[in-house]
């Protein structure tokens, strides 16, 4: 495989609030684990107020940080700063002409399994298996079939980051045509999973470079991914059309947004918060 463009990481999340809260309990995906086309070279989270950070991996293999606050704070702030060389998207023609056929593999059935079932924000809604099966109704290919659904998404979904929020199902999405990556996602994933092809959910960044021409680089980006049999997990862009090349950064990968979320959590006191998120990508070498 031919070595890609290196990248580092500022992810910084900060929740200020009204009055001091206690209790504060949390789960971080943060930190990357090597993936095929992804070598991490360092990653470090640093929690404010300063506590004890406990890591392991969670049923998708992710790598996952817990910790807890139980006395008073009025601020959490959460800073991830990572570092990643990726390699070229280097797609064998094979891949390409994987037919439906290899998925009745029972090795391969075993692995996909999780991501051809029903999860939370994804369901097999009929509505939904319709539109899959009208997609790319000639396609000979799992490639193919993806690229038909991938296109289709990205020319009929407008992106608008104040239509949907982190709890919006993909039949609300389908029906109204618009959101952002996360939904986007979700649509696509459901319609994958609803013709067989099994569909899992990336959360990550992506590197824009000088251009500025892709959508959600400017937070955490997130972007399915599809099995193909003859290299594995491929990911397949609906936001921006594309495949998930070296620009991208993958964090962690599950059945949907549910199973990824960077942070999720809980806590006891006012629920009067102020969210802030900074996201920064930079290339820092080939």
């Amino acid at each position: 495989m031919t070595p890609g463009p290196k990248y580092q990481v500022l992810h910084r999340t900060t929740f200020e609030y009204a009055s001091p809260v206690t209790d504060s309990t949390n789960v971080l995906h943060l930190e990357p684990r090597t993936f095929p086309f992804q070598k991490t070279l360092q990653s470090f989270i640093e929690i404010k107020p300063a506590t004890r950070l406990r890591g392991f991996r969670d049923l998708f293999d992710n790598i996952t940080h817990h910790f807890e606050l139980p006395s008073p704070h009025d601020r959490l702030q959460i800073t991830s700063r990572l570092r990643v060389q990726n390699l070229k998207l280097e797609l064998p023609e094979a891949a390409r002409f994987d037919g439906f056929e290899a998925y009745e593999d029972p090795d391969t059935r075993e692995r996909v399994w999780p991501f051809l079932q029903e999860s939370r924000y994804v369901s097999s809604h009929p509505m939904i298996w319709k539109q899959a099966v009208d997609l790319g109704a000639d396609a000979t290919s799992i490639f193919e079939k993806g690229m038909a659904i991938m296109h289709w998404i990205h020319s009929e979904f407008r992106y608008d980051t104040g239509a949907t929020h982190v709890s919006t199902h993909l039949e609300e999405a389908f029906e109204h045509r618009h959101g952002v990556c996360q939904d986007f996602t979700h649509v696509m994933i459901g319609l994958c999973r609803s013709v067989g092809i099994p569909a899992r959910y990336a959360s990550g960044y992506l590197y824009n470079g000088p251009r500025d021409d892709l959508i959600g680089a400017q937070a955490s980006h997130a972007w399915p991914e599809i099995y193909l049999p003859t290299i594995g997990w491929v990911g397949f862009d609906a936001t921006n059309g594309n495949l998930a090349d070296e620009r991208y950064i993958k964090i962690a990968v599950g059945r949907d947004y549910d199973d990824v979320a960077p942070v999720k959590g809980s806590y006891h006191g006012t629920g009067h918060c102020r969210l802030s998120v900074t996201v920064e990508v930079e290339k820092v070498g080939d």
